[in-house]
């Protein structure tokens, strides 16, 4: 099925979103992590449109969306879930399935955990809910949490998104980086070089303390929800590493658990072998 590239008004913001497959099929909705946006699920939108509706939104100041002025619009991940909330709203989609990817998992348990009666199956690949998985890479955003002033924990953390850590980010713990497209962190560099967009990466940093605070609420949702989930993750991911996986086996009965020789944007390397989990998990499981 192709993929239609679509824009519609959302809080007073202009979404920029990819919407393919049936009209009636089961929905996937595509939650994309920093510092990339609605591109990363390009392949697997390809892999699954056929039999499903793919949804992927870039948030405000991602992608192909608007980017208001910060003083115009609070760059928060609470406010990020209240955008693609009203976004599927807005699409009459009142049942859906969760992808959820590095800062798509705090905007997504954000949504799930206030509309579980919403949620057919979640899919979690690197994206975090416990303190288990924030290791060596989470130092330097702790030190900021701590302190919005240490300068040494905002210079180190302003280098993520610098041409060579952007690459970093898509290339570590790739066994062959020569599959991984220059073009991602390329792409990446058209918004993060708009102008505030530093500033934006930085204040999103700093809010990310606040997803931290809820893990015990997310936890608990897990608990009493119980819901269908899977996970398909990149194995040797820095920034969300394994032991972060691990962790939603204390919490969740009905889970599927699949690691795989990859990084941190593991799609990009396996993506064949994510989506076919994918297409079975919910073959089985929407059927």
């Amino acid at each position: 099925m192709k993929t239609k590239h679509q824009t519609v008004k959302i809080k007073g913001v202009d979404i920029f979103y990819r919407d393919a497959g049936p009209s009636d099929a089961p929905v996937l909705v595509l939650l994309h992590g920093y510092p990339t946006s609605s591109h990363m699920f390009r392949n697997l939108i390809e892999k699954l449109s056929d039999k499903y509706r793919l949804i992927a939104p870039d948030y405000p100041g991602y992608g192909r969306s608007e980017q208001p002025k910060i003083s115009d619009f609070e760059y928060t991940f609470a406010n990020y879930a209240v955008i693609v909330a009203e976004l599927l709203s807005t699409l009459d989609i009142d049942r859906f399935s969760l992808y959820l990817m590095d800062y798509g998992a705090p905007v997504g348990w954000r949504i799930a955990s206030s509309n579980p009666e919403k949620i057919q199956t979640l899919i979690v690949q690197n994206g975090c809910a416990y303190e288990e998985g924030l290791e060596t890479f989470w130092d330097p955003f702790k030190a900021y949490w701590k302190d919005r002033s240490d300068k040494a924990a905002e210079d180190q953390l302003k280098t993520f998104h610098s041409p060579d850590g952007l690459k970093w980010q898509y290339t570590h713990g790739v066994p062959d980086t020569t599959v991984v497209s220059p073009d991602n962190w390329e792409i990446d560099l058209r918004h993060l070089e708009r102008e505030e967009n530093g500033q934006i990466q930085l204040d999103l940093f700093y809010d990310y303390r606040t997803n931290v605070v809820l893990y015990p609420q997310w936890q608990q949702y897990l608990r009493d929800h119980n819901p269908q989930m899977l996970i398909v993750y990149g194995k040797n991911d820095y920034i969300f590493p394994v032991s972060g996986a691990e962790a939603y086996k204390k919490d969740v009965k009905n889970l599927e658990y699949h690691l795989f020789e990859a990084g941190h944007f593991a799609l990009e390397s396996v993506v064949d072998e994510i989506s076919d989990k994918i297409r079975d998990f919910l073959n089985r499981k929407l059927s």
